[in-house]
C-alpha cells in the first residue's frame, strides 16, 4: 500500500550565505533527515522546485539546497524551474524520478496560480498519491494545505500590505500559518479563522507538521537563533470563543482527523 507522506516546515534557516559573506545557521537537521528517512532509501532522488521564487532567484536557492540534500546526506539531486513546466513530458520524466518534491519559500500566491495555470497541479497531486515525499518550508509549507496565512502581497508590494488567507492545494483540510512565532502571524490568523470553516494549524520556525496517511506528528529542531522553543499551535472558533491549543511534540503519531477537528 502507497503512503501520503507530507512534511511542512513552518520556517527556519538553511545555512544560506549572508549579504556580508558569514552564513546563517543551518537549523532543519531533524526535518531533512525526517524527509530523507520517509523515501526508504539510502540515496534518494531530490527534486528542488523553487516556484514560489522569481526565475532568476531559483539556481542560488537551487545550489543552497544541493549543499545539504547532495553534499550533506548524498542524495541525487536535481531541480525543476518554473519557466519549463510547460513542456509536460519533461516534467513528468522529472516527478517520475523524484521520490522527493521540496518546494522553497517565498511568494505563495503567484506560485499556485502558476501552477494552476500550468496544470502542474494535478501532476503535483498525483505525484502525492503514488507516494512521493512532498515537503517544503514556509510557501513550500502552505501550498499543501486547503488554505494558508500568506505574506505574498508584503513580498510583491512592500511592507505595509496586509498578510491574506488564500486558497492552496487542498491536499489536506486546514489553514496552515508559517512562522507562527511572529506576533503578526497569530493575531492575522485569529481574524481569517472568523470567516474559514478550518482549523488553523500555526507552525514555528524550526518545527514541522509531519503527515503521513491519516496521521500526524509534530518535528522540531533547536530554535533558539529565533529566541523561541520550537513548537505548533492548532487554533479554532466555537462557540464564539477562540480555542488555541499547543500540538502535542511527542514523536508518536496521532490521529490527523483529531488535529483537524473542532473539539
Amino acid at each position: 500500500m502507497t503512503n501520503k507522506k507530507i512534511i511542512a516546515i513552518g520556517g527556519g534557516e538553511n545555512g544560506r550565505v549572508k549579504s556580508d559573506g558569514t552564513r546563517y545557521p543551518y537549523e532543519l537537521e531533524n526535518q531533512d533527515r525526517e524527509i530523507i528517512r520517509l523515501t526508504k532509501k539510502e540515496h534518494p532522488n531530490f527534486l528542488f522546485i523553487a516556484h514560489s521564487q522569481p526565475i532568476e532567484k531559483q539556481e542560488g536557492y537551487f545550489q543552497v539546497m544541493i549543499d545539504i540534500y547532495e553534499k550533506m546526506y548524498g542524495c541525487h539531486c536535481r531541480d525543476l524551474k518554473s519557466d519549463k513546466l510547460t513542456d509536460i513530458e519533461y516534467v513528468r520524466k522529472l516527478i517520475d524520478w523524484a521520490d522527493i518534491i521540496f518546494e522553497g519559500g517565498g511568494n505563495t500566491l503567484d506560485m499556485i496560480n502558476l501552477w494552476k495555470e500550468t496544470g502542474f497541479d494535478v501532476i503535483l497531486r498525483q505525484a502525492w498519491e503514488d507516494g512521493k515525499v512532498m515537503c517544503g518550508i514556509s510557501a513550500g509549507a502552505n501550498c499543501w494545505f486547503k488554505e494558508c496565512s500568506s505574506d505574498s502581497l508584503k513580498i510583491k508590494y512592500g511592507d505595509d500590505q496586509p498578510l491574506i488567507d488564500m486558497e492552496c492545494l487542498g491536499f489536506v483540510d486546514g489553514l496552515f500559518v508559517p512562522h507562527c512565532d511572529a506576533p503578526e502571524r497569530l493575531d492575522n490568523v485569529k481574524e481569517l479563522l472568523m470567516s474559514s470553516k478550518q482549523v488553523g494549524l500555526c507552525i514555528s520556525n524550526c518545527a514541522a507538521l509531519e503527515i503521513v496517511d491519516n496521521r500526524y506528528r509534530l518535528i522540531t529542531s533547536d530554535a533558539s537563533y529565533h529566541n523561541i522553543e520550537a513548537y505548533g499551535l492548532k487554533s479554532y472558533w466555537k462557540n464564539k470563543e477562540y480555542i488555541e491549543e499547543k500540538i502535542d511534540d511527542s514523536l508518536e503519531f496521532k490521529s490527523l482527523g483529531e488535529l483537524l477537528s473542532k473539539k
